[in-house]
């Protein structure tokens, strides 16, 4: 295994599995995209909300200045979901614990600026999700929204 990949990579295969997560495009992004386009709102994908924070939603609304954001369970850390790495454990737990900082500083930053922010897991079904998306977006009622919850 070369030095470089020591920090984070057990081993060459784990780099390569580690490396081939995507970014954008993931199965669940591609379902709820999907249904909100089919009920025919347009949106940007894997773009900054605000083009000076370096920052990217999974779906950005920007006339209705809403961030779609749809979180792995693992890299995210979620509360029902996530799991604890066999391998190299200490340094996965950090790794976890700034990504959820990381959401929390920009949920906080993006509202400041005037966005509301929607935060999905990839576990959620996803007509549930582009629903909450839909309602959000078209400016529904609090009441409306918190029924698709």
């Amino acid at each position: 295994m070369s030095l470089k990949y020591r920090s984070w990579a057990s081993s060459e295969a784990a780099r390569k599995v580690m490396s081939a997560n995507r970014r954008r495009d993931t199965r669940p992004e591609l379902a709820v995209r999907r249904l909100v386009h089919a009920a025919g709102l347009r949106y940007r994908v894997d773009s900054r909300p605000i083009p000076s924070l370096n920052r990217r939603a999974d779906l950005v609304f920007s006339r209705a200045r809403v961030a779609v954001f749809i979180d792995g369970c693992y890299w995210h850390g979620c509360p029902a979901h996530g799991t604890r790495a066999k391998v190299n454990g200490d340094y996965w737990l950090a790794k976890i614990q700034r990504n959820r900082d990381r959401d929390a500083e920009t949920n906080r930053l993006l509202r400041a600026a005037g966005w509301v922010v929607l935060r999905a897991w990839e576990h959620e079904l996803p007509h549930e999700v582009a629903a909450r998306v839909v309602a959000t977006v078209r400016g529904d009622s609090a009441d409306e929204i918190l029924e698709h919850q």
